[in-house]
């Protein structure tokens, strides 16, 4: 638990202080003095100045933020001023963030591309790639919930005890494909079976005991699985595959995220699979025992998600402030800084409130 700990506040950490750094480095870029750039958050445990800048780090190591002058709209006579300069820099500046966590995403999973990335498999490379029977799926309070089964498990082998007048004896099976898997799950309903998986680099049994008529589209264990091997590319082809993988999530996150506000704008509901801080730590340890290769593939996506949900136009975001540029464009002047400001605030508030419900929520169904 405590290299979990230490694994999420790193992964947290360099996906906002990455963020961060490519406002910073555009600002600086373009003559606009940069106040602080601060790891975590107040208090401050120790700090130092160079050029003008204040490098921090603080008590706090969720994340980090930077400082700019003029920001809020003041000192806007000043050349070193963000509220000095024109539109198109301003812009620039607060797209970068977003901008950086799309190229570290690139970066991430062009780097699991060239390690190997666990892929789902057609029928031809089950056994050039050493593709194994793997769980993606768990329906809540199914009997592979309740037997510990996780995603990412490799199912290696299933047995049940059959027992009758002449002798008892175990019936095994060496899971090599899903039709296997599900026959045998079939032909044992309401029995006990015990499952052997391999978990990351550990191996262990659990027992589960197949419902005789399970909710509709569930199956009796409740699972999902598909045949996932490790696929690596040539170094020379894991940036392009990298790329392709980034656009790929680029896209699938955005459509979940449309579907997400959707049920909160129309129904007024968060979607059940909408995790919060405490949720993503979770998941963050499970990936962790999966292995290595998991773990930079999660950081990709997560960066990609920072990155989408950032350039959304709501107040407190970079998108909201990009909003507040495209207005500007529109009447010709600024909107007032006071009511910018304000507006920010409030968009913040509902932030923090939506955020503190989520992680409520992650609570009670996680522990």
């Amino acid at each position: 638990m405590v290299l979990t700990v230490v694994l999420f506040i790193l992964l947290l950490g360099v996906l906002i202080l990455v963020h961060e750094w490519g406002h910073f480095i555009v600002a600086r870029k373009l003559g606009v003095r940069v106040e602080e750039f601060a790891f975590g958050f107040p208090p401050r445990v120790a700090s130092y100045t160079r050029r003008g800048t204040r490098y921090a780090l603080n008590l706090l190591p969720l994340g980090g933020y930077v400082k700019i002058f003029g920001e809020s709209g003041e000192s806007s006579q000043d050349p070193q001023s963000f509220s000095s300069r024109p539109l198109g820099q301003r812009f620039w500046i607060i797209i970068a963030g977003v901008l950086m966590n799309v190229i570290l995403a690139w970066f991430l999973f062009s780097l699991g591309h060239g390690l190997g990335l666990p892929t789902v498999l057609d029928e031809g490379e089950l056994l050039s790639a050493g593709a194994r029977v793997t769980i993606v799926g768990i329906a809540p309070g199914s009997p592979a919930q309740k037997a510990g089964l996780r995603f990412g498990d490799a199912i290696q082998e299933l047995k049940v005890k059959s027992l009758s007048r002449a002798e008892s004896r175990d019936e095994k099976l060496k899971v090599e494909q899903i039709e296997e898997v599900q026959q045998f799950i079939e032909a044992h309903r309401g029995e006990e079976i015990s499952i052997a998986v391999r978990r990351g680099g550990e191996f262990f049994e659990t027992v589960a005991q197949p419902r005789l008529e399970p909710p509709s589209g569930e199956g009796p264990l409740g699972i999902a699985m598909a045949r996932v091997g490790i696929v690596r590319s040539p170094w020379w082809r894991a940036p392009w595959d990298g790329l392709k993988t980034t656009l790929t999530a680029l896209v699938a996150i955005t459509r979940a995220l449309v579907s997400t506000l959707k049920d909160l704008l129309v129904r007024g509901e968060v979607a059940a699979d909408v995790a919060g801080p405490v949720g993503i730590f979770a998941f963050a340890d499970e990936t962790r025992r999966l292995g290595m290769v998991y773990l930079i593939e999660l950081a990709g996506i997560l960066s990609v998600n920072l990155a989408i949900l950032n350039i959304l136009p709501i107040p407190a975001l970079d998108g909201g402030r990009v909003l507040f540029l495209f207005i500007e464009k529109l009447k010709g002047r600024r909107v007032r800084p006071a009511l910018e400001q304000a507006i920010h605030t409030i968009g913040l508030v509902m932030l923090l409130t939506l955020m503190a419900v989520i992680t409520y929520r992650d609570i009670v169904r996680i522990f």
